[in-house]
């Protein structure tokens, strides 16, 4: 059968559509000319009307009667002037001309002459990584040009690049972390050392983003942060890091920051927190933070292995059991910390068995912040002392149970001194100051979303919460106010923050040593502490009474029967 040729509307009509829509675009670019003076007066009039409108709803009410009067004095004396109406009309359009040009800057559309330069580096120096001898049409090649190879990019005040987006081609190795971290490198090199960045590389599209980070501020100093009970401020970092901000005080006014927020407590995945960093990083900066934030609900329990008195601030206050730098006070506070941890255990074994709340004295959150052990345990074995690491192997196993919080921060070189209890159950971590990328992804478990830079201020650094993202982070600023060299605005905030002083210091010292003599005492050990009234259950005596090498054991046995 014959095929019958389309109608001619069908077959052209869409050619002539296309015509019409240009027409149309023409004529309406022409009448946009055209009007563009009435356009511009009409804007203009609109804003003058908008800011009449403003000004007279700021005008309180007393004061409008008089406006008005001045308003119609000023009309009747133009309209009563020889050429002033038409002087006025002039004038009222030469203003609503004025107020109603287009105020937006005009962008260039291109870079300029050094922007171009600083791109064809770029281009020039990504040439060997990304072009192939193989290739018929390569995206990269000596001697080419860069447009195709930037879409789009961006320059800061200064003239260097803030943002780059890069193509590459797709035989190019973008899965090996090697090859990767070489063309970060190569990047970063070239748009400057002392800054961060954040690259992000997309395989389906075989595009690489490059974004130069703000650095993070530097100046919140320490005071009460808007938190709930079990929840503490690590530091501040990235706004689209987190969902969530916290209103501070900036100087004379109020910002809202994201904060790096760890949860403790019975419901805490990640019920205890190891810090790494260099000398000067700021780790005893941001422990003596923690300690300052964990005294409003809870109790602090200090061990500074450096022994140079960084928490001397702390000794004698309200809710600081004790302050030890030398190797014998601390294993005694540590004991004292492993005892406290399972009497807290039995007794909370005990109330859930008789189907009882928890008792009182277990429920106030206990910290232990242990500064350089490594340092403590060198010490420890040249005096034939115990390693302290060995006894908080009970607080950090039943610590989520027990409101009991290890914190614990070291050097890089006192790494290998971490016992595998310390490694296995810390799994918050926070390394400060400047590390390379396989330090961070070996303490982190995971490699940091940036480049970190080689000069860092203290406290700088990068936040990791058990599987969770890792975030760049800024510790507020809480030096020594003991020290001469901090400044008067934070030497006085840390004061603010400080409990009062307890006016039986001597008793609050000797706290830890005369419980630690009660559970060493087996058969007087009920009539010196009231923690334990009864001494029915057999189980639960010998979790209180025996030494810390056979303990733990029977006190895992007592949460099974639970």
């Amino acid at each position: 059968m014959a095929r019958r040729p389309l109608p001619r509307i069908l077959s052209n009509g869409s050619a002539r559509i296309a015509r019409s829509r240009e027409l149309a675009r023409t004529a309406a670019d022409g009448a946009t000319d055209v009007l563009h003076p009435l356009i511009t007066i009409t804007r203009g009039l609109r804003r003058l009307a908008a800011a009449g409108r403003r000004r007279w709803g700021a005008t309180p009410q007393d004061r409008r009667g008089p406006l008005l009067c001045a308003v119609a004095a000023v009309v009747l004396g133009v309209a009563l002037v020889p050429y002033g109406p038409p002087v006025a009309v002039i004038a009222l359009m030469t203003a609503a001309a004025w107020t109603g040009r287009d105020r937006a800057p005009v962008r260039p559309e291109g870079p300029d002459e050094s922007q171009a330069q600083r791109l064809q580096s770029l281009y020039d120096a990504l040439v060997p990584y990304f072009s192939a001898p193989e290739d018929p049409d390569p995206l990269y090649a000596h001697g080419g040009g860069w447009d195709k190879a930037f879409p789009s990019y961006g320059f800061d005040e200064t003239g260097r690049v803030s943002e780059l987006s890069i193509r590459y081609p797709a035989y190019f190795t973008d899965g090996e972390p090697e090859s990767r971290a070489r063309i970060e490198q190569l990047l970063r090199t070239k748009s400057g050392r002392a800054r961060e960045y954040r690259f992000a590389w997309s395989e389906e599209g075989n595009e690489l983003a490059m974004t130069v980070l703000a650095p993070l501020p530097t100046d919140i100093a320490a005071q009460r942060f808007v938190t709930a009970p079990g929840e503490t401020v690590l530091g501040f970092t990235d706004a689209d890091g987190v969902q969530r901000t916290l209103p501070l005080s900036w100087g004379d006014e109020q910002r809202d920051v994201p904060p790096v927020v760890w949860r403790t407590g019975a419901r805490s995945t990640e019920p205890h927190l190891l810090v790494v960093g260099e000398p000067g990083s700021g780790t005893t900066t941001l422990l003596r933070s923690l300690a300052l934030q964990a005294l409003q609900h809870g109790d602090v329990l200090i061990v500074e292995g450096g022994g140079v008195g960084e928490y001397a601030c702390l000794s004698g206050r309200a809710g600081v059991l004790a302050v030890e730098s030398g190797p014998t006070g601390a294993l005694a506070s540590l004991e004292w910390a492993a005892h406290e941890t399972e009497r807290r255990l039995a007794a909370g074994n005990r109330a859930r068995q008789a189907g009882r709340p928890a008792p009182d004295d277990i429920g106030r959150p206990l910290w232990i912040i242990l500064d350089r052990p490594s340092t403590l345990g060198h010490l420890g074995a040249s005096g034939d002392h115990r390693d302290p690491q060995a006894l908080l192997q009970t607080p950090l196993r039943h610590g989520r149970a027990t409101g009991v919080t290890v914190v614990v921060a070291d050097q890089f070189d006192g790494l290998d001194a971490l016992s595998d209890a310390v490694r296995r159950h810390t799994r918050a971590r926070v390394v400060l100051g400047p590390a390379s990328r396989a330090r961070l992804e070996a303490v982190l478990g995971a490699p940091p979303p940036t480049v970190p830079a080689a000069e860092v201020p203290p406290g700088r650094g990068y936040a990791r919460l058990g599987s969770g993202p890792v975030h760049r982070l800024q510790v507020p600023a809480t030096p020594d106010p003991y020290d001469d060299a901090t400044a008067e605005s934070d030497r006085q905030a840390v004061l603010a923050l400080l409990p009062e002083r307890t006016t039986e210091t001597d008793a609050t010292d000797t706290t830890v040593w005369k419980a630690d003599t009660a559970f060493q005492k087996e058969d007087t050990v009920f009539k010196k502490t009231d923690a334990l009234p009864d001494r029915e259950p057999a189980v639960l005596q010998d979790a209180v009474i025996a030494p810390q090498e056979a303990v733990s054991p029977a006190a895992d046995a007592a949460v099974a029967e639970g």
